[in-house]
């Protein structure tokens, strides 16, 4: 698992503790790390492995993948899951911020598919789990990296799934996990260059719910898996009326991905270590209730139907 020390993959390890996994752990952060081995081990792991690793670096993940099979003979499952974002206008990005942000959350991806794909075609299986996000199907403004990421980390998957296919090798399985907004301390790590207070959009699910997801691909691999309704309506309402999804979801992420409060502009930890670390980033008290969410995901949805139903009627109109 890579970025386990925090967020998700700290999640992800203690999950697949749970189901008495042999874990190995990746981060750049050694001692933190250690903190979760302790509590994986706690939660029933039967051995964890610990490894310093920048997955910026391909040498490092290549370690880091010959560690794991020199501890444990094989590797049964990798989970891809580092990852950093950034907020800003495009123009008012940075050209090396921007660059962290796709060479950490792609090119580490990367790094890892040719790190452990020679294991798994030598074993002859193995299950490759990409965590993506719902901004690869529902995008939004102010963090064009980190959607540019997920976008291509998608793309990456269905290439591989082909190429797998092509070569007859039914034992290797890719799978795309796509979350909605997470309560982690990615929010408070991301660089921001808008000047302005980050937070998740709500509603803000438990980084456990995307744990069990991955838990579960493991176990019975699906190409695609969102986790979060609200990422399930954004995601259709996308592919339904694209362009009401852009207009109405710039608006609605400008005023929610944001507090009221003035903010520094910061690199974040795009070239250094988590300032913020554990679990969860404490973003879920004061959201949205669950009967608001449903109301407010219907009537979007709803409405995307509506014209799409509208558009296809005018269309066939005008035909005949």
């Amino acid at each position: 698992i890579t970025g386990a020390s925090s967020g998700i993959g700290h999640a992800t390890a203690l999950e697949f503790a749970r189901k008495g996994s042999r874990l190995v752990l990746a981060a750049r952060r050694k001692d933190v790390l250690k903190d979760v081995a302790e509590e994986s081990r706690k939660a029933g792991a039967r051995e964890v492995l610990v490894v310093a690793t920048d997955v910026t670096d391909e040498h490092a993940v290549k370690k880091l993948a010959d560690k794991a099979v020199d501890a444990y003979g094989t590797i049964d499952v990798w989970v891809n899951n580092a990852a950093v974002t950034l907020f800003g206008r495009f123009e008012d990005t940075p050209t090396e911020a921007y660059r962290q942000v796709i060479e950490t959350n792609l090119f580490g991806y990367i790094h890892g598919v040719r790190a452990v794909m020679p294991q798994f075609r030598s074993q002859g299986s193995g299950t490759l789990i990409n965590v993506s996000s719902v901004v690869a199907s529902a995008p939004q403004p102010y963090t064009s990296a980190y959607v540019t990421s997920k976008y291509a980390i998608n793309g990456l998957a269905e290439c591989l799934r082909m190429e797998l296919s092509l070569d007859k090798t039914p034992g290797i399985q890719i799978c795309s996990v796509m979350p909605a907004s997470i309560d982690t301390p990615l929010y408070k790590n991301a660089a921001n260059y808008t000047n302005r207070s980050i937070k998740p959009l709500n509603p803000v699910y438990s980084p456990k719910k995307v744990a069990r997801a991955i838990v579960g691909n493991a176990m019975y691999p699906r190409r695609k898996t969102v986790v979060g309704a609200a990422g399930k309506g954004m995601s259709i309402q996308h592919s339904l009326t694209p362009s009401l999804y852009e207009r109405f979801g710039a608006s609605f992420i400008d005023r929610g991905h944001f507090k009221r409060e003035f903010a520094e502009k910061t690199p974040g930890n795009l070239f250094g270590s988590l300032d913020y670390i554990g679990m969860t980033g404490n973003f879920r008290k004061n959201q949205i209730k669950p009967y608001q969410l449903n109301a407010v995901l219907g009537a979007f949805v709803a409405t995307g139907v509506g014209l799409a139903w509208l558009l296809s009627r005018k269309i066939h109109h005008h035909r005949t």
